[in-house]
């Protein structure tokens, strides 16, 4: 008598693998998309769709619970599963295979781009998204064994293939979905201090660097002892009188003098090159 074992059927043993529900929220509703597929928009295809919902609303949670603690309420994101799912149901074909395998990932890129588009509280290029997801996945991987010690930029870095400022950058992003209002409270001391009273003001030698740049051109066309006029007016802060003491000229020419190359170098920076006045850069004399 011959006896049927395992050994003696690989084809069928594979075969019931294959059927074998993957987990206990997979509902067999083959016959439900089949009828749902050879119905007219109505009322009975809707029941037929709600019933399918209905069915697998359990797996749709589950891929939710994924996304759980990164900021967004499980029950937003249970809702957002769900409208994942019915976006599934409308589109399957029942001939291309089984539901699941086409449900998990629709389901799970709805909630990835509810993140990706809601819960960002700026606008952050999708390259810096995508660092973020990458170092998320491996700091998870590197610390799935029980005792594993929290992973450094480096190790991180050479699991991804990362460059450290990759990593730093997509770290920065894991706790980046909301913003601060310049006046939250950042100490609860009597002396407490706002977000806005730690940020620096404006530098307003950043504007003397800007101009010094801006007239130096106009600087070097003028006479050579005009120059030197404005170097000790300026530089060595003397007075007009002195200036005409030490150059033999009267005051009223210094004056005349200084006058004439601040408005020449002003218009010079400003590009107001018609702006220059008298005979055109040669110096005047006594």
């Amino acid at each position: 008598m011959l006896i049927d074992t395992p050994t003696h059927r690989p084809d069928t043993d594979t075969t019931t693998a294959a059927h074998r529900r993957r987990h206990d929220d997979a509902p067999d509703t083959a016959a439900l998309f089949s009828r749902l597929a050879s119905l007219d928009d109505g009322p009975e295809r809707d029941a037929v769709r709600d019933e399918l919902v209905t069915a697998w609303l359990p797996m749709a949670h589950r891929i939710a619970g994924r996304f759980r603690d990164r900021g967004e309420s499980v029950e937003d994101l249970r809702q957002v599963a769900a409208l994942g799912l019915v976006k599934a149901i409308d589109r399957f074909d029942p001939s291309r295979g089984a539901f699941e395998s086409y449900a998990v990932p629709t389901i799970t890129g709805e909630v990835k781009r509810h993140f990706r588009d809601r819960m960002w509280a700026l606008r952050v290029p999708r390259r810096v998204q995508e660092l973020r997801n990458k170092v998320r996945v491996a700091r998870r991987e590197l610390t799935q064994n029980p005792g594993s010690p929290e992973p450094s930029v480096a190790d991180i870095a050479a699991h991804t293939g990362l460059t450290e400022e990759e990593v730093t950058a997509g770290m920065e992003a894991l706790e980046s979905f909301s913003t601060l209002s310049l006046d939250a409270e950042l100490s609860s001391d009597d002396d407490g201090y706002s977000l806005a009273d730690t940020l620096g003001a404006s530098d307003t030698s950043y504007d003397v660097v800007i101009d010094r740049e801006s007239a130096k051109e106009g600087l070097r066309r003028l006479p050579e002892r005009e120059r030197a006029i404005l170097y000790m007016r300026f530089f060595e802060d003397m007075t007009q009188s002195r200036i005409a003491d030490r150059l033999g000229i009267s005051q009223m020419h210094v004056s005349r003098l200084i006058s004439r190359s601040c408005a020449r170098v002003r218009a010079e920076a400003m590009g107001q090159r018609g702006g220059r006045h008298g005979t055109g850069g040669h110096s005047t004399t006594a």
